[in-house]
């Protein structure tokens, strides 16, 4: 998928070729924002003191509704802690087409230069974006509109049709598409458009929809402003969502990727939150390792865990750009994966300038990295090396999170509040209105229904210059160039895959595995790196990881009867990937939020499925 071409006139109205009409007015897209938008649903009035707000938009186009949105939302003293702007997008333009758009209104601009930032590898599928410390959550649904909207599952506060003229873009503005649109609607929900169409109305009248007429802009004479409020009953065709609307006291056991995650996005939206560990400090357990590599999986398929690693990456990068410090805590270096011979294959439709960030290495690529210029490797442009144990402490300095260590829980147990966590002497460590279990393969001692398997694994590290500066994965993986706290530089390789194992003693055979992986990988690092093999100056770390019965995370609620307690676990090896998203997903799931991931991929890492 190429950007959206965009044809600008001479007048600077932007135009677009497809659907042979123009993206806004002749009056200015600001104008239109704010009286018929935010004005159609009485913003930002109504959003005034709520907890938060959530908007579904079908037609992000130059995303102007949105900039202005944000930027109502920035200058208003009462405006709710969390903004959701959801956003559905068949032909999205490229990163140029919307900055020049919004440079027309000096108070979008920089708005603009935040939104482009992050305005890469937009593949068909869910793509959330995160502004303003997390607080304003963009949700691109990048596809048919229809199949967007049967993909994402919330109650909106605000509708916003937007999109090209009936006329011209009829699908945009089915009876079918009205109709799903009002399924997001509640007692209440406003709406507004810039059309008064008649089909346009009849549909939204037969759907539960109260309309009026309001002025428009120039050209267009009326516009509609409208309010869900039908004279029946609405059944719904699966449960209401969840949707806590005071947060409370919430206790996360676990200090690893896991529970940081959740601690720092619950933290976000308002809980106060205490993390408790057995270890005196974070990331003592396999969260600990030295220096882990961030990469994608890809498949020719473009099968669930690439999708899911996608979406985890895009949510680690932002918080990786947003709380750490590149070049020290991380680095933006690109990741090269070594494949088997002749299979270097991607998704059908993917490009070596398309939105994807992942394709075949160039001879120039593998070179630069001390490999054969014909090894068969992918290069993952939106990848590179992370600091763990920086993340997590990271999110533990959030506003709203405590850290607790030497704080080891023997058992949970229900009272009138919510719960009590105890420690093995039965002594009372916290009460809490909510609890999540996020301690690893230790999680297992609260979730005994949860099929969990502990999975050893062994590293070898050292320090050495001279090595490749790109981190390379495949068979086992190799990270080199990475500063320890003297400025040294840091090198690691591994790991060994030991199932069932949670025995954290290193041993000499694994080192002999690790080394010889790292023949395989790169046989020019591996013979730098033999002499210290051979005089024992190699270093070794052990981390036993969490995973569960088919190699995805377990978000979700234990069981119906212990209500308000839930697992996020089951990281795999893939806890740079995962964590972010997760949390967040549990976060939407407990606040009846848009998803971050479309439903049948949230699907996949519920408890429930198992």
């Amino acid at each position: 998928m190429t950007a959206e071409p965009v044809a600008w006139r001479a007048d600077g109205v932007p135009r677009s070729e497809r659907f042979d009409d123009i993206y806004h007015s002749e009056t200015g897209a600001l104008a239109r924002s704010r009286d018929v938008f935010l004005g159609g649903c009485g913003l930002p009035a109504a959003w005034a003191g709520q907890p938060q707000w959530r908007i579904l938009e079908t037609g992000f186009g130059l995303g102007l509704n949105f900039l202005t949105t944000w930027q109502a939302w920035r200058s208003d003293a009462r405006r709710p802690r969390m903004l959701h702007f959801v956003s559905v997008e068949a032909h999205p333009v490229g990163a140029g087409d919307l900055l020049r758009a919004a440079e027309a209104y000096p108070e979008l601009a920089s708005l603009a230069g935040e939104l482009i930032a992050q305005w890469h590898g937009l593949l068909p599928g869910f793509h959330r974006l995160a502004f303003d410390e997390g607080r304003v959550l963009l949700t691109l649904c990048i596809g048919d509109v229809q199949t967007m909207l049967r993909a994402q599952r919330f109650e909106a506060d605000s509708l916003f049709l937007d999109g090209f003229s009936p006329q011209q873009n009829a699908a945009m503005w089915s009876p079918e598409t009205l109709k799903a649109v009002s399924r997001f609607a509640r007692q209440g929900t406003g709406l507004a458009t810039w059309t008064c169409a008649h089909t346009v109305r009849d549909a939204l009248s037969q759907n539960g929809f109260q309309l009026e007429r309001r002025e428009g802009q120039p050209p267009e004479r009326d516009c509609l402003r409208g309010v869900f409020a039908p004279a029946w009953t609405v059944r719904r065709r699966g449960p209401v969502p969840e949707r806590i609307e005071t947060p409370g006291r919430c206790a996360v056991i676990g200090a690893g990727l896991a529970g940081a995650a959740v601690a720092a996005s619950l933290a976000r939206r308002g809980w106060q939150v205490t993390v408790l560990d057995a270890a005196a400090r974070p990331a003592s357990g396999a969260s600990g390792l030295p220096v882990g590599v961030l990469a994608p999986h890809v498949s020719p398929d473009d099968a669930l865990l690439s999708r899911l690693t996608r979406a985890g990456i895009r949510a680690t990068w932002l918080e990786l750009q947003r709380l750490l410090e590149e070049g020290r805590d991380w680095r933006a270096s690109g990741v090269l994966e070594r494949r088997p011979e002749g299979d270097t294959r991607v998704p059908t439709g993917w490009s070596d300038s398309g939105p994807n960030e992942s394709w075949p290495a160039d001879a120039g690529q593998l070179t630069a990295s001390g490999l054969p210029a014909d090894a068969p490797a992918l290069w993952h442009a939106r990848a590179g090396w992370v600091r763990p144990s920086r993340l997590i402490e990271a999110w533990l300095r959030e506003p709203g999170v405590e850290f607790r260590g030497n704080a080891s829980v023997a058992r949970v147990a229900r009272n009138t509040d919510g719960w009590q966590l105890f420690d093995a002497a039965d002594q009372l460590l916290i009460a809490a209105d909510r609890v999540v279990v996020a301690a690893g393969f230790e999680s297992g001692r609260f979730a005994p229904a949860l099929p969990l398997q502990p999975v050893r694994g062994q590293v070898a590290w050292g320090h050495m210059a001279g090595l490749p500066t790109t981190p390379l994965n495949g068979d086992g993986h190799l990270i080199a160039q990475v500063p320890d706290a003297d400025g040294a530089p840091l090198w690691l390789a591994g790991a060994t895959f030991d199932r069932d194992s949670t025995d954290l003693a290193p041993n000499a055979a694994d080192n002999v595995a690790n080394r010889d992986r790292l023949v395989r990988l790169h046989p020019t690092a591996a013979a730098v790196l033999a002499p210290a093999f051979e005089r024992g100056e190699v270093n070794t770390w052990v981390g036993v990881r969490c995973a569960s019965g088919d190699r995805r995370p377990l978000v979700g609620p234990l069981d119906e009867a212990a209500d308000g307690v839930w697992a996020c676990t089951a990281l795999g090896s893939r806890g740079l990937s995962f964590a972010a998203l997760c949390a967040e997903l549990l976060a939407a799931q407990w606040h009846g939020e848009p998803l971050p991931l479309p439903a049948t991929l949230a699907k996949a890492l519920g408890t429930q499925r198992l």
